[in-house]
């Protein structure tokens, strides 16, 4: 029983203000993410690296190298594909919903 409150007819200026500050939300928030994502992205280089040099005399760059570029591309691979199959399902349940809400 949610009553719908009369959208008021704003301004240019405010229809613009409102803009902005969406995108600039939007893009910091964005912007966030990356770098903590990129944070996060040094912080298993490292351990993946010492979990290699563990394993594999230090002498052997070329073979510890290639298992660690193995290893991050699958991981890489792994990650993105559950997150797309995520997003894809987020998509259809809010498609799903725009479609039940233009129907009313």
């Amino acid at each position: 029983m949610s009553e719908e409150l009369p959208k008021r007819k704003l301004s240019k200026k405010a229809r613009v203000a409102r803009e902005f500050n969406k995108q600039f939300i939007e893009t910091l928030s964005t912007l966030l993410t990356s770098a903590f994502g990129l944070v996060a992205a040094f912080a298993w280089n490292e351990l993946v690296k010492s979990a290699i040099s563990k394993y594999i005399d230090p002498g052997q760059t070329i073979k510890s190298q290639l298992l660690y570029a193995v290893f991050v591309t699958l991981l890489a691979a792994i990650i993105a594909y559950q997150f797309g199959k995520l997003v894809a399902m987020y998509k259809v349940e809010e498609d799903e919903d725009s479609e039940k809400n233009s129907k009313k």
